[in-house]
């Protein structure tokens, strides 16, 4: 099950690539929320499709249908209201790998704040750029070697607001393993001021800034429909496979192979969350979960 076809006028079958190039058109619907559009229509729908498939190289695992998502992306939306962040707030993602990141940036498109993915590469002076051109509201981050940066940056960041450390404690951080559990899993869309609408900002990315400072670049609510293309004619996704993006969630290639069209087209991400690449480790990873 898929919901490719629902996004793509003209049909779902053609002959050669000029006929794909001359009718391939994206329908827009009015008003499009990848959260609730994408995700909460498999939990109705499909509730045990596989979603994502995680591992990490301390030999964890966890696989998560599209039930689960939805769940969890409902409660850390939740969980991200009751710490101040609204419809419009920029809020920063350093999670790597790490499954939460779903969670997080699913949870920001249903209140309609602006998700900021970032890598863990980023140095103070790095931090602080970023930090007053986004006007980031909050920072989400799970490692040591990089909350040590955020701090050193944080005299000059005078718009963030919260800290919040995923599967650790550090003095200063909220801890979101300790606290997300008491939060419930209904979050109904929003309406009225507070409801999205397509030209409205869901993700902001840096530049990787080859010359002069990074640049930013945002995209709207309609974006994740425009990797439909993405998925389906380029990574040649399948219905119920398993996808492999290599990216670490904080370069705009994440998105392009972990989220958007990979799931509109029905098919599964696998993240491994690995400390280091390893070209002989990731074949074997690849092997181990059939990566089609």
């Amino acid at each position: 099950m898929n919901f490719y076809s629902d996004y793509v006028e003209n049909g779902t079958v053609y002959t050669n690539y000029e006929d794909l190039k001359k009718n391939f058109k994206i329908k827009v619907p009015e008003n499009f929320n990848f959260s609730y559009d994408i995700i909460d229509r498999y939990e109705k729908e499909a509730p045990n499709k596989r979603a994502l498939v995680w591992c990490d190289d301390s030999g964890e695992e966890r696989v998560f249908t599209f039930a689960d998502i939805a769940k969890e992306s409902r409660r850390t939306a939740n969980y991200l209201v009751s710490k101040g962040i609204k419809k419009g707030d920029a809020v920063m993602l350093i999670l790597r790998r790490r499954y939460e990141f779903w969670f997080f940036i699913t949870a920001l498109h249903r209140i309609g704040a602006i998700a900021v993915p970032a890598t863990n590469q980023l140095l103070q002076k790095d931090l602080e750029y970023r930090t007053n051109a986004a006007q980031i509201k909050m920072i989400v981050s799970y490692d040591d070697t990089i909350q040590e940066e955020i701090e050193k940056a944080l005299p000059a960041s005078p718009s963030v607001k919260n800290l919040v450390t995923v599967q650790s404690d550090r003095k200063g951080w909220i801890s979101y393993s300790k606290e997300i559990s008491s939060f419930g899993t209904d979050f109904p869309r929003p309406q009225g001021e507070m409801a999205t609408h397509n030209d409205d900002i869901m993700l902001l990315y840096f530049t990787s800034g080859t010359s002069g400072y990074p640049k930013m670049v945002q995209h709207n609510f309609a974006y994740p429909l425009g990797h439909i293309v993405t998925a389906k004619y380029w990574q040649n996704v399948i219905d119920d496979g398993l996808h492999l993006t290599v990216a670490e969630t904080g370069w705009a290639k994440s998105v392009w192979g972990k989220l958007y069209g990979q799931w509109i087209c029905g098919s599964a991400v696998f993240a491994y969350d690995m400390v280091q690449f390893k070209p002989g480790v990731m074949l074997k990873k690849i092997e181990q979960y059939k990566v089609t």
